[in-house]
């Protein structure tokens, strides 16, 4: 703090030109504004100001170490403001960016709406790369790990990839009990709408087992025409467990080939690395991490059968 009332005292001096002019600001006397300067000046090492009859004037010093203290209170400013803004009720336009499969996510996001009726989101939903602070966006939600040093990132959840299929296909098609089986079902494959390419099925099999290539019945650049056309029996589909615990659950598709799929994957939210969280932020990444995926403590909890890394 004592630092801090010394720039303050070389600010005001600088700014009135005269150390009398700044004491009467500050109410100090001329000789307590002097000898504040004269101490700042030798914990510096360097000459601040011109002193002569006609007033004090910067040295080319001086004038480099006013822009600096200009920066540290408008810092200082900026963390008050931030401060203060923390306490308020989160409110405002959240621009966010999730995946494609991200619409899946849309009755937790319908929960947070109702829960936070004073934050306008603006939904985007693309798998294509996005620069979070170039683009605008306030939070990002994707797969894999982040390394950008500029953002902040927080696990959201784990999901896993499992092939499923309706009933009515399996009792019609019969349940593939290994891998290789899967070469005389009708196969609905996702495919990345970037690169054009097909998502791999990320299946085990033996070591001198031939390579398994996977009929193509159908293709989608989302998850949810694979999704209701496994429903409706037209095939088995490797799809995101996140996208259809609730179909699992009721019994509208089935899992199969469960102990041959290997697959763990992490959802994380990332905003930019400011000081403080905008209470817009954190309410919502809190809500997704607290409502997205089932409560776990380890990814082995969640997936006992994956071996580990």
């Amino acid at each position: 703090m004592d630092s801090l009332s010394a720039l303050n005292v070389f600010v005001q001096a600088a700014e009135t030109r005269s150390f009398t002019s700044a004491g009467r600001q500050l109410s100090l006397s001329p000789s307590a504004v002097t000898k504040a300067v004269s101490r700042l000046e030798e914990r510096l090492g360097v000459r601040l100001f011109h002193r002569n009859t006609r007033g004090l004037s910067l040295t080319q010093e001086g004038a480099l170490f006013l822009e600096s203290c200009h920066r540290i209170f408008a810092e200082m400013e900026s963390v008050h403001a931030e401060l203060a803004n923390s306490k308020k009720a989160p409110m405002g336009k959240l621009k966010v960016s999730l995946p494609m499969v991200g619409t899946l996510m849309m009755p937790t996001i319908s929960k947070f709406m109702s829960a936070y009726p004073d934050i306008e989101l603006d939904l985007d939903f693309t798998d294509h790369l996005v620069n979070v602070v170039d683009d605008g966006y306030d939070v990002v939600v994707r797969t894999g790990e982040g390394t950008d040093s500029q953002l902040i990132a927080r696990r959201l959840g784990f999901f896993r990839l499992r092939v499923v299929g309706s009933p009515s296909y399996l009792e019609r098609a019969g349940t593939p009990l290994v891998p290789q089986d899967l070469t005389t079902h009708a196969c609905l494959h996702h495919r990345y709408p970037t690169s054009g390419r097909l998502s791999r099925w990320p299946l085990q099999t033996a070591a001198d087992a031939p390579k398994l290539t996977l009929p193509i019945t159908a293709t989608a650049n989302t998850i949810e025409p694979l999704i209701t056309l496994a429903e409706c029996g037209n095939g088995l589909a490797c799809i995101p467990d996140v996208a259809i615990r609730q179909q699992i659950a009721d019994g509208k598709l089935i899992v199969v080939l469960d102990k041959f799929t290997k697959h763990a994957g992490t959802f994380r939210a990332v905003w930019p690395s400011n000081r403080l969280v905008a209470p817009k932020i954190r309410v919502f990444v809190d809500f997704l991490a607290e409502n997205l995926f089932p409560k776990s403590s380890t990814l082995a909890e969640l997936f006992p059968d994956l071996p580990e890394d």
